[in-house]
């Protein structure tokens, strides 16, 4: 079983036990969640497409820790200027262990 859900802009193909890095979601490592923006759920036997979303179905998930990602450079250039510009970016991750996908 697994399901395509959205969050932070993004989308994940998530199976239950898996464990992924998602946008920065508020709590404590240990808190659990629900995530309600689901795409689709196959379950084995049937594919479930949401237009846009699979209603009533959710994924559960509990927070395993909250860190940041690796450092990412921006660098910018004007040629035969003289201009260039560097800066850096690290982006706050949220790691979490899916529990459970409810349909």
């Amino acid at each position: 079983m697994y399901a395509v859900i959205r969050t932070g802009g993004k989308q994940y193909k998530v199976a239950p036990g898996e464990i992924i890095n998602i946008e920065k979601i508020t709590g404590d490592q240990g808190d659990t969640f629900d995530l309600n923006e689901v795409l689709l759920v196959d379950d084995g036997s049937n594919v479930t497409i949401g237009r846009p979303l699979v209603a009533g179905a959710m994924v559960k998930c509990e927070i395993v820790d909250q860190h940041r990602g690796p450092k990412l450079i921006i660098f910018k250039k004007t040629r035969r200027q003289g201009r260039q510009k560097k800066k850096g970016h690290r982006q706050s991750l949220t790691k979490v262990v899916v529990k459970e996908i409810v349909c």
